[in-house]
């Protein structure tokens, strides 16, 4: 369907996000769950003599008729959104349309509802990130002994390999993805308990005693777990809770997709991300090749960051049995924390699955700034033989100052060839010693063993659990 851009239109509606969750997410579709609730109601009620066979099987012959435009026309005489859907399923069937409801508020259709969406949104998001760390998990063994120049302050450090630095990427990641696996199976809907909570209602409709037993079969019906307590509503707790849970995920991938923006940037020029041969990176500079897909990354995860803050006040809020100042806004909060999410893990796929490492970049780097992390190694080498520590380190500190300036000056870098001629250095540390030290894949100590754990780790906890499929 092609969107009507004569209005506004959210992004998240045609720009950002996948079919799949804009689909989970739809008006068509929560209505469609709406009904679906309604004949568990019915199907469950009938059980108790409420719903004759006759009216169950009218009610299930007109379940999926989701037809928005005459609720919409309901809804603009009533105000009232469930309501409409409600009378418009009735309309449709005649027969059993006269028991919809029985015993029911609104919110004992709507949260659960979106118990289900979340249920079914956080299954979407973790099977992508799952995608995204075994995609990682490969790119973290093929590089795990690759050294890479480092860098602390945004300043050259001493060199760690690729692999190591993905490999703190994923680590984040996969407690993102353990933390979302687990509150996927905590997910609780309100269950069918009236309008603050009581269950009165119900108790009326099938008697006291047969409250807890009923509600049972309503959660076998749904295969949804109910929490015990709520109001008119569950708790907003949990979706607060949820809403952390996807922005610490959006944190991680926030990280990554800085990182890459800084290393992608011709002065380092190490990774750069996808660019296709038509592409344009600006209007007004021909050259440019921006990294618009991190900086979209990044752009949306710091948006998902503060959604949270919404989601407390939804909770915190929330007065006594009820309140409904958090009804307009979770419309759309809900649906954007994931639909975000969901878009941060698709490029983020996207990225890893394209990106160029540039090996020759690697390397010029590494002859500019890694001598510097040689000095580290010879004042040890020279503290072990005796020498005084702090006046080592002040020699050395003459000798980077003075190999800076080289740099700077878009000279090689000199700094082991001046240590080398140094008698007062290579009277304890011999130069070919020096010239050893100053090797880079002598130093980046035991980060490619490490590195190659964890994606064994990441591959052994995606297989220990069953994986979601999309």
């Amino acid at each position: 369907m092609t969107p009507d851009f004569n209005g506004y239109l959210s992004p998240f509606g045609w720009r950002y996000g996948s079919t799949e969750m804009r689909s989970l997410w739809s008006e068509q579709n929560k209505r469609r769950v709406w009904r679906q609730i309604w004949l568990a109601l019915a199907r469950v009620q009938a059980d108790y003599g409420l719903v004759t066979p006759s009216q169950l099987a009218d009610l299930e012959a007109h379940a999926a008729h989701v037809d928005i435009p005459r609720a919409l026309e309901i809804e603009a005489e009533i105000h009232h959104d469930l309501m409409a859907e409600l009378k418009t399923y009735a309309e449709q069937a005649p027969a059993g349309g006269g028991v919809l409801h029985l015993g029911a508020t609104s919110m004992d259709i709507e949260d659960n509802a979106d118990a289900l969406r979340l249920r079914e949104a956080l299954a979407l998001v973790i099977v992508r990130l799952q995608t995204l760390l075994a995609m990682l998990a490969d790119q973290i063994d093929l590089y795990a002994d690759l050294p890479v120049m480092a860098f602390t302050h945004l300043q050259p450090a001493e060199p760690t390999t690729l692999g190591y630095r993905l490999a703190v990427y994923a680590q984040d990641l996969l407690e993102n993805w353990k933390q979302l696996t687990a509150m996927r199976g905590e997910v609780r809907g309100k269950g069918f308990k009236g309008a603050v909570g009581t269950g009165a209602a119900y108790g009326d409709l099938i008697g006291l005693e047969n409250l807890a037993s009923f509600e049972e079969q309503m959660s076998r019906e749904l295969d949804l777990p109910f929490l015990p307590i709520t109001t008119q509503t569950y708790t907003r707790w949990q979706e607060y809770h949820l809403l952390c849970a996807l922005a610490g995920m959006g944190g991680s991938l926030y990280k990554l997709a800085f990182d890459l923006r800084i290393l992608q940037s011709p002065p380092i020029g190490e990774l750069g991300e996808p660019f296709g041969r038509r592409q344009v990176g600006s209007s007004a500079m021909p050259f440019k090749r921006n990294p618009i897909q991190a900086e979209k990354m990044d752009s949306l995860a710091r948006m998902l960051s503060v959604m949270p803050q919404v989601a407390w006040g939804n909770a915190a809020h929330s007065l006594l049995e009820r309140t409904l100042d958090d009804s307009a806004n979770r419309r759309s909060l809900l649906p954007e924390a994931f639909l975000s999410a969901d878009e941060l893990l698709v490029t983020a796929i996207k990225l890893v699955n394209g990106w160029t490492i540039r090996k020759d970049a690697i390397q010029r780097n590494l002859e500019i700034y890694a001598p510097f992390a040689a000095t580290e190694r010879v004042m040890m080498a020279a503290a072990r033989r005796g020498a005084d520590r702090q006046e080592m380190h002040e020699l050395l500190r003459e000798h980077a100052l003075g190999a800076w300036a080289a740099v700077q000056a878009g000279m090689p870098n000199d700094l082991i060839a001046r240590l080398q001629a140094d008698e007062n250095i290579t009277r304890l540390v011999p130069a070919e010693e020096i010239a050893a030290l100053a090797r880079v894949d002598g130093y980046v100590g035991n980060a490619p063993r490490r590195a190659r754990e964890l994606a064994e780790t990441i591959r052994a906890s995606l297989d220990g659990m069953v994986r979601l499929s999309p």
